[in-house]
């Protein structure tokens, strides 16, 4: 896990720290440098020592050990590829650098140049003869600590987090070879990236509570968006015919391990396609993913080994409830479905809609047994609006969830482009809004006038990035993937 971040009084060390600081600008030396010119990073001095021989490296990074032995002094030095040890002898760079290193503290920033060699105990080094300041280090690292902790403090210090612990590093890097991968993956097939709106006088393609702002300018209401689906569909209107989209969404939800108000959502559409279509891209896209970051289609998360190789189960809705002793075909109306809900011990309002009741059900009592890859299909029509009944079940959609982990990692379904039953839908939403539903969808009048120009039949994905990169990353919460999650604020830092 790396090393656990804890508050500490360190009023005092600071003060120390300052000390230092002041006494380096009383001899001319500034603590906060200006550009310096790296010629190998860690890593590299590492990994090709033996090449390397006498050749004079340059390497800069924050120093992370000091061990002072009479008049020689080792540290190590970290950068973002990793770390190498700094040896310095006072007969060799000079009284001028003893005096700076006199005054050097663990966490700050320098830059030095020398020669590689390799110790007599084995490890790779740079024999210092410069070295600079480049910016002094006034708080103290975290130190190694055993037992409970602020469990929240890595969140909040992101920028510690990532200095002391290895392990969050290299969930970020491998966050950012995600998004890499996933852009070359589709790009490769013919996608383009596109960027739509992030505020709109209308907040719509999902049925999520929005943020709110206000456009002074305009004196206008603006909401956060909580998709990109409709704006993607405009374009495929338009005659773009492949297009992706990744990027910030916002719903104004509570928080969890698997929720954070804003995230990162890839949304796909890919006209003359179909859900069918979309469920071969999902499973081939994240093999593709798992295999490029890890090595493997198989993957360790939390206690279970998951197989991401396609292809992957499909489970429709009702026959999950069915092979539970859940007979869904009894609950007709909305009452009856949250009556039979609560029978079940599943806690649901008293204003939802039946699709949502059934919906609930299914979170409760099906997700955490699906464990490995699954589709699951075919989702009622009234909490899927965007989506194309089934002709021969008009009460159910083409649609699906990736399910891995019993975790919900996505949305896909057959693209609903008939712009009278689009109208209809969402007539029937309001009626659901006026009901409490607040995360009901609202009437998009604009998106109705582009489905009315002709949109071509399409198969439409949505997959949380950040849950993705959780399961590929073996990460127990968002919190641990997200740079910066939203915390609640604290009254003293």
């Amino acid at each position: 896990m790396g090393v656990v971040l804890t508050q500490v009084d360190s009023g005092d060390l600071i003060e120390a720290r300052r000390e230092h600081l002041n006494a380096l600008r009383d001899l001319g030396h500034e603590p906060y440098g200006e550009a310096f010119e790296v010629t190998h990073t860690a890593k590299a001095v590492r990994d090709c020592i033996d090449q390397l021989g006498e050749h004079a490296v340059s390497v800069a990074g924050r120093i992370m050990a000091i061990r002072t032995h009479g008049k020689i002094i080792f540290a190590d030095l970290k950068d973002q590829s990793g770390q190498i040890q700094l040896y310095f002898r006072k007969q060799t760079v000079g009284d001028s650098i003893w005096a700076q290193l006199e005054l050097l503290d663990i966490g700050d920033i320098v830059g030095v140049a020398g020669e590689p060699f390799v110790t007599r105990m084995g490890e790779p080094s740079v024999r210092v003869n410069a070295f600079s300041f480049l910016s002094k280090c006034l708080r103290p690292l975290p130190e190694k600590w055993h037992g409970l902790t602020d469990i929240d403090l890595r969140y909040r210090q992101r920028y510690v987090d990532l200095m002391v612990n290895d392990s969050a590093r290299e969930v970020f890097v491998a966050r950012s070879r995600i998004v890499s991968a996933m852009r070359r993956y589709l790009e490769d097939r013919g996608f383009l990236e596109v960027e739509t709106p992030m505020m709109s006088t209308i907040a719509g393609g999902a049925t999520a509570k929005p943020f709110v702002t206000h456009h002074n300018a305009l004196d206008l209401d603006l909401y956060l968006r909580i998709a990109t689906e409709l704006h993607l569909k405009r374009v495929v209107v338009g005659g773009l015919e492949r297009v992706y989209e990744i990027g910030r969404v916002f719903r104004n939800e509570g928080i969890s391990t698997r929720h954070n108000p804003e995230y990162t959502l890839l949304e796909l559409y890919q006209a003359y396609g179909d859900y069918e279509d979309m469920m071969s891209l999902t499973e081939s896209m994240v093999a593709h993913l798992a295999e490029t970051i890890t090595g493997s289609t198989r993957v360790e998360f939390l206690d279970h080994e998951i197989d991401f190789s396609p292809p992957w189960e499909r489970l429709r809705m009702v026959e999950a409830l069915e092979a539970r002793g859940i007979d869904i075909g009894e609950w007709i109306s909305a009452e009856q479905a949250i009556a039979g809900a609560r029978r079940l011990g599943v806690e649901v309002p008293s204003d939802i809609s039946r699709g949502k009741a059934v919906e609930k059900v299914v979170e409760a009592l099906v997700l955490p047994d699906l464990i490995q890859p699954t589709f699951l299909l075919d989702h009622p029509v009234d909490i899927s609006p965007l989506a194309k009944q089934k002709p021969e079940a008009p009460d159910y959609t083409f649609r699906f969830e990736p399910v891995i982990a019993g975790m919900e990692i996505g949305n896909a379904f057959s693209e609903l482009n008939d712009p009278d039953e689009q109208r209809s839908r969402f007539e029937g939403q309001l009626k659901q809004r006026q009901r409490g539903d607040e995360e009901a969808h609202v009437m998009d009048e604009d998106f109705i006038r582009a489905l009315e120009y002709g949109m071509p039949p399409a198969g439409g994905l949505g997959i949380g990035v950040d849950r993705l990169v959780m399961l590929l990353t073996n990460s127990e919460s968002i919190r641990d993937v997200i740079l910066f999650p939203l915390m609640r604020p604290k009254e003293t830092e």
